[in-house]
């Protein structure tokens, strides 16, 4: 009883429930005091729940589709139809040429090319099983498989009904015609050589980001902000001076993933090499100035990091990198085509994996530049706010 009695005492010295109230009033007081780090805590969680809920799918459908008509009757119309109907494939030209198509398909604005040869009606009734041509973009295998998987279904089936109207002799056992898959880009359907040229974009955002993230907050927290305030270096040459070493940064880290791609993946690079650093020079660019944004808001470097995530994670999941692009709803597509990384990720596979010129990669080469504009005002405005 003397034991309990001497332990009871012993700790109500040295644990107390009004000091621990007076910590926990304390920390929330603390919290109330940063509402930058608040409000993140509670949107990350919220931006995950839609970004999986919502915007992520696996099976992506309606994926643009591009058809070469060598041939116009109620049969070829039937197909279109019934490629529509399988609802993973939308018809974005209905008529192209062949060099049209390719161009789409190589730009990554259509994902498949239909051609229908000439005189298809002809030799379907006439039972000569004729062939249709299908030219799937298989950089990114996830993004086709299962549209590939309903063709084989469509084929069995698409004809059958007109088939059957005043010509049932005519409904074969096996299909009316033959389905020819073409897996253009990556015929082995290695989902390496998807995701190695992608690491590339990722961890340049990621690093990037980071390190300029902390630039600002870092001169804040150590006491040299106002030395170097107290200079004459004008803000835009403070920006400058800032990104430009941690370009080179960013191209040590591009040597090494492309170096590793190529002799440790045996990831094919089959166009130039000096196109892909020189369209690098914008994206790392970008990144740097996004970082430098951060740094001028953030009030210290933990707020910079906080937001440093903010950016990563919907660059991650949208930009089709982890996830199929085309898969994802409209809203989410418009997200994604904000951030550098989606443009990039297609330049870099574009270069490597097809072999595209500067013409093909230029769509996707200004919109970075627009961003860098439009973030570099920002952060020139933010920075010229700190100097009061």
């Amino acid at each position: 009883m003397k034991f309990l009695f001497n332990f009871s005492r012993s700790f109500s010295q040295k644990f107390s429930c009004s000091r621990l109230w007076a910590m926990i009033i304390k920390e929330f007081i603390q919290m109330k005091r940063d509402p930058v780090t608040l409000r993140m805590l509670i949107m990350i969680p919220i931006i995950q729940l839609v970004l999986f809920g919502f915007a992520i799918n696996v099976n992506p459908r309606h994926l643009p589709t591009v058809v070469v008509a060598g041939d116009q009757s109620e049969y070829t119309r039937e197909f279109i139809t019934g490629l529509q109907n399988t609802k993973y494939f939308t018809i974005s030209n209905a008529n192209a040429s062949e060099a049209e198509a390719n161009q789409l398909l190589t730009e990554g604005r259509a994902l498949f090319i239909v051609n229908i040869p000439p005189n298809f009606t002809r030799d379907l009734l006439k039972g000569k099983n004729p062939e249709i041509l299908v030219t799937a973009d298989a950089t990114d295998p996830s993004a086709t498989g299962n549209a590939i998987a309903a063709l084989q279904v469509l084929a069995n089936q698409v004809f059958n009904l007109t088939l059957s109207r005043g010509m049932p002799n005519l409904i074969p056992s096996n299909p009316p015609f033959t389905l020819i898959i073409h897996s253009k880009y990556n015929p082995s359907s290695i989902t390496t050589f998807n995701i190695i040229p992608g690491l590339m974009g990722v961890i340049l955002t990621m690093t990037l980001v980071m390190i300029t993230g902390l630039a600002i907050t870092r001169e804040r927290e150590f006491g040299t902000m106002e030395s170097l305030l107290s200079t004459p270096v004008r803000p835009l040459e403070v920006m400058i001076g800032k990104i430009l070493p941690y370009i080179m940064v960013g191209y040590v880290q591009q040597a090494i993933i492309l170096l590793a791609a190529v002799y440790l993946f045996g990831v094919p690079c089959s166009g130039s090499v000096l196109l892909l650093v020189l369209a690098t020079l914008p994206f790392i660019f970008a990144n740097l100035l996004v970082g430098l944004t951060f740094s001028a808001v953030a009030q210290n470097q933990l707020q910079a990091m906080q937001m440093t995530f903010f950016f990563f994670l919907p660059s991650l999941l949208l930009s089709g990198f982890m996830f199929p692009f085309f898969g994802m709803p409209k809203w989410a597509q418009y997200i994604g085509q904000a951030l550098p990384l989606t443009h990039f990720l297609r330049v870099v596979r574009g270069i490597m994996l097809k072999g595209s010129g500067f013409e093909m990669i230029w769509p996707d080469i200004w919109p970075i530049l627009i961003f860098i504009v439009l973030v570099g005002v920002i952060a020139l405005k933010r920075y010229r706010q700190t100097l009061d």
